[in-house]
């Protein structure tokens, strides 16, 4: 009797330890978001959450899922998720993953087929290009400004664009953010004149692991 009773006891112990273990790996699934951006309505943001239906989240709400909307941007909304906050604009969409997987990021192509991104250098917002040609990351003289970049302590060169030959300024960015990627000490080179976009070029994208499925392209931040 007294060892039915112990074994009785054990197998609860084990199914208890079970279960713990399976809510503990879903409570860690759970961490783990894609949302994409379908399109902004006054105060309000229609999203797609891990391939779900659309639905509508206003400032402040938080949706089943545990992704909240922060704030509404022009062409952009903030979103929280998993402790982590992340800018996405319209037709983007991007994977908030636990902290132990490496950060990375989803890209939609748009009509011209170009990756297009938000994210910031040295903490001023800016749009990127993703541009594999492109040996650096260049940016215009404006945007240079507004990341309180300081060529002075740059060295010229000369570069070849579609427009010819083009002095710039060979620099170090202090940091560049593209949603939960965040790189330090990235080449760059500045341009004498203003650039409509940043080019994300090699000295960023050869730090991460990029694939392309189609109009669908995944960077993951290697190191």
């Amino acid at each position: 009797m007294g060892f039915m009773i112990g074994l009785r006891a054990l197998r609860l112990k084990t199914l208890c330890h079970f279960s713990a273990a399976c809510l503990g790996g879903w409570a860690s699934l759970a961490l783990a978001a894609d949302i994409a951006l379908v399109g902004l309505m006054g105060n309000k943001a229609m999203v797609v959450i891990d391939g779900g239906r659309r639905q509508m989240l206003a400032v402040g709400a938080t949706s089943p899922e545990g992704v909240k909307l922060i704030a509404i941007e022009p062409g952009a909304a903030v979103f929280e998720t998993n402790g982590q906050r992340r800018r996405i604009a319209i037709g983007q969409s991007i994977v908030s993953a636990p902290a132990s997987e490496k950060p990375s990021v989803t890209l939609q192509a748009d009509a011209q087929g170009h990756f297009m991104a938000h994210g910031s250098i040295n903490g001023a917002p800016m749009r990127f290009i993703v541009d594999t040609g492109a040996t650096f990351i260049a940016l215009g003289a404006a945007d240079a400004r507004r990341a309180n970049i300081d060529t002075s302590k740059g060295t010229p060169a000369m570069v070849m664009t579609a427009n010819g030959p083009a002095r710039v300024w060979r620099v170090k960015l202090g940091n560049v953010k593209l949603n939960g990627i965040s790189l330090s000490d990235v080449d760059a080179t500045v341009h004498e004149q203003d650039m409509p976009v940043v080019l994300l070029g090699m000295s960023f994208l050869n730090r991460m692991e990029i694939r392309r499925d189609g109009q669908t392209m995944v960077l993951t931040q290697r190191y």
